[in-house]
């Protein structure tokens, strides 16, 4: 009989969502637990899988739009994968002199070795529709909700922002003398990103007025420090959470932040991993952005810019120097946080990064 194919509910606050890949055709037969759709939502990408075994029927398409409880298709359970032809043995060869068997390699199939399943194609998403010159295509659930919240974020919130820069020569020196010792205890290379998560912690800590939010009328400031570290994916910017980044160490945040972009690439991010933060931290420099002003993540109150390494002359003790140096670009909300505090706290971050032994030793 039929089974209905029903949109599950996939968090909080989650109502519809967007069809983005069926993994298997029209007519395919699957089995219980397959994979059948990649549903994309206003938050992350979830899968819903076959909880029958049969034939599949498809209702709805790449593309649509569909209501969580929303029937997307069916699977008869009446229908299974046609049995295998019978196999005739082969005709017994004639006797001979016994010889030593030749060895089998490992990775040689034997009689007991199934066959691989076939994988069946995923139907392809739909082409942007063309008109003359330009093409049409309708933005996904995620980038819809992206859309609405920098909107949302420019006309809530005063957001200004305030520039410092920052000589990477001290932070480099030190991945580059620790980076073998490090990917040798831990399993992970040592990155600029954990320097910076480091560094706003510290930050938070000396300038604890940047650690707030706006609710109503009230401000609420928070005593813990879960920092979002912003990600580019193909579907769109999504920000991780690193939860009580002040209680772990280097090697703790590289590993959180290799996780959680495994996990974006793979769209398996789930709400939890997405809510919560207090502070984002945005990384243009990895696409060559040389200055920018970052928007702020509501509810939080401020989102520090990070920019492109570059060789520049800069005078140290009164000598002209090269040094590579980087922009950094605070983005806060004046309605709650003054230009002191935010200047403040940028220079404090300067300071962490031009001297990171302090970050080793919390000074």
């Amino acid at each position: 009989m039929p089974h209905d194919i029903k949109i599950p509910a996939v968090g909080e606050s989650v109502t519809s969502g967007q069809i983005s890949k069926w993994h298997f055709a029209d007519g395919d037969i699957v089995k219980q637990g397959d994979v059948l759709i990649t549903l994309e939502t206003d938050k992350v990408a979830a899968e819903v899988t076959a909880e029958v075994s049969g034939k599949l029927t498809i209702g709805k398409h790449v593309g649509e739009d569909v209501e969580i409880g929303a029937v997307i298709g069916s699977i008869d359970d009446s229908v299974s994968a046609p049995a295998a032809a019978p196999t005739t043995a082969p005709e017994p060869a004639p006797a001979k002199a016994a010889e030593p068997a030749p060895a089998v390699p490992v990775e040689a199939p034997t009689a007991a070795t199934p066959k691989p399943t076939p994988v069946a194609t995923p139907a392809p998403a739909p082409p942007a529709k063309i008109e003359g010159r330009i093409s049409r295509k309708r933005m996904s659930p995620l980038r819809r909700k992206i859309a609405d919240s920098l909107v949302n974020a420019q006309q809530t919130a005063a957001i200004l922002t305030t520039f410092n820069e920052c000589d990477m020569s001290q932070v480099m020196a030190m991945r580059s003398k620790l980076q073998d010792s490090f990917v040798a205890k831990y399993g992970v290379k040592l990155g600029f990103m954990s320097f910076f998560v480091k560094a706003v912690v510290d930050a938070l800590k000396a300038v604890p007025q940047i650690n707030v939010r706006v609710e109503g009328d009230e401000i609420v400031s928070q005593h813990f420090y879960d920092i979002g570290v912003a990600v580019g994916t193909e579907r769109g910017l999504v920000v991780p959470v690193l939860r009580d980044a002040d209680q772990k160490g280097f090697a703790d945040i590289e590993r959180d932040i290799l996780g959680y972009a495994g996990k974006a690439k793979n769209g398996t991010l789930s709400i939890a991993d997405l809510t919560g933060g207090v502070f984002t931290i945005s990384n243009g420099g990895v696409y060559g952005s040389m200055l920018s002003t970052p928007i702020l993540n509501a509810p939080q109150s401020a989102i520090l810019g990070m920019h492109t390494i570059q060789q520049r002359a800069v005078v140290v003790d009164g000598q002209i120097v090269i040094r590579p140096m980087m922009y950094l670009a605070l983005s806060y909300d004046h309605r709650v946080v003054d230009g002191k505090e935010a200047v403040t706290f940028l220079v404090r971050v300067k300071e962490c990064i031009e001297n990171p032994a302090r970050l080793l030793i919390g000074a």
